[in-house]
């Protein structure tokens, strides 16, 4: 896709991925885009103003206090003058000022006063990445609209393992272009996306349930918004923000999430992202169950739940035009994927192995493989953020006849 005459403020933060910023404006100035690159004190650590301007073909900001041409603050007309404003690498410690709102240099203030788009890609030590101040930061930013690429998991430059590596840079590539493609691409679609995990009680105090996050089921609610559609998130309970821009009804049991689904119908699109309990318990107790020395442990009493994917996908008037199924296994993904195709009834499942040796759930990254009747198409480990965008352009594509 080309970018040309897309203006993007490129914000460089401290931190060892500073040096592939390098590379990512190589790539976005070969698609057309014009960069105009700010580089922290510690982005400056890393990269040099001078190979970053040669590259970038532009003047390098880095003064706070520093007026442009016609004596205006460059944190302002900087931001004026752009469509987009990507972040990448984006620090802990540049997150956290997006947070809270501390402008204390150029990078921040800009941050501060823009009123355009931002993406940022973080890039940070794995334990810095999951502790709880970061991912409540990340919240917070994402609650506001900010988009994220990344991070991805693997060998970090300090010889940790995880999470918190810069997302590759044709990925961040990836999420620019998705935000610049025609945003009508699903306008006038209205879509129902399920996310989550259900709770189904087994008495005031306990449920049955499973891991999910939501964290994939909300991404895709999201990037599908960003195309133009109306979407409805119907979602289980979840520590994560509502997408901005979508109508979000929020459930605990399956049979709520089923009737939020039909209630939002007619769509032309489902997307069943949810991990909804097989089972409920028939006869939920009405006080807390107690355990009482020497008893047996209680019977439960289960019954099969609702199925939400087989339901929408059933035959009539009312069927979504593309129906899109989730299958996590932990053993024999695809040839449990095509069973699952072909036993709901739907058009595409989106498998992904959910081993508790790839930490799927809950993670940030994710390996899925799109199974339809005429085969199977393998994507590499993407950043939830990039499997979302990239789903919700061939959703667009596929509604559209292209």
């Amino acid at each position: 896709m080309s970018l040309a005459g897309r203006r993007i403020v490129l914000v460089i933060s401290g931190g060892i991925a500073a040096y592939k910023s390098l590379d990512l404006v190589r790539r976005l100035r070969e698609r057309g885009a014009l960069i105009r690159p700010v580089l922290t004190r510690g982005g400056a650590r890393f990269v040099t103003p001078l190979s970053l301007s040669a590259l970038a073909g532009a003047r390098v900001h880095d003064d706070l206090f520093a007026t442009t041409d016609d004596s205006g603050m460059a944190h302002i007309q900087l931001t004026r003058e752009s469509d987009l404003v990507l972040v990448a690498p984006a620090s802990a410690d540049l997150l956290a000022k997006m947070t809270h709102g501390i402008a204390d240099d150029l990078a921040s203030a800009l941050l501060l006063a823009s009123d355009k788009p931002i993406i940022v890609a973080p890039a940070m030590n794995v334990r810095m990445w999951h502790h709880p101040a970061t991912q409540a930061n990340l919240a917070v930013l994402q609650a506001r609209g900010v988009r994220r690429v990344g991070p991805a998991a693997g060998t970090l430059a300090d010889g940790e393992v995880g999470e918190g590596r810069l997302a590759e840079i044709a990925d961040i590539v990836a999420a620019v272009e998705s935000f610049f493609a025609a945003p009508g691409a699903l306008a006038g679609k209205h879509v129902i996306v399920t996310s989550g995990p259900t709770r189904e009680p087994i008495d005031p105090v306990r449920y049955i349930s499973n891991r999910s996050s939501g964290k994939q089921g909300h991404a895709i609610a999201g990037a599908l918004s960003l195309l133009g559609a109306r979407v409805t998130l119907v979602s289980g309970p979840v520590a994560l923000a509502d997408p901005a821009g979508v109508d979000v009804v929020h459930v605990e049991t399956a049979q709520e999430m089923l009737d939020a689904c039909l209630g939002a119908l007619p769509a032309e699109i489902a997307v069943c992202a949810a991990a909804v309990a097989d089972w409920r318990v028939v006869h939920p107790a009405a006080a807390k169950l107690k355990k009482k020395a020497g008893a047996t442990p209680p019977q439960l009493d289960l019954a099969q739940n609702p199925d939400i994917l087989a339901t929408l996908a059933a035959p009539g008037n009312r069927r979504p035009g593309l129906v899109v199924g989730f299958a996590a296994e932990t053993e024999r993904l695809i040839e449990r994927a095509r069973a699952k195709l072909a036993a709901k009834g739907c058009d595409l499942i989106v498998a992904n192995d959910v081993n508790a040796a790839t930490g799927t759930f809950g993670a940030e990254s994710n390996t899925v493989h799109l199974v339809t009747a005429k085969g199977v198409e393998s994507w590499p480990p993407l950043a939830k953020s990039v499997v979302a965008e990239r789903l919700a352009r061939r959703l667009a594509a596929i509604v559209n006849g292209e």
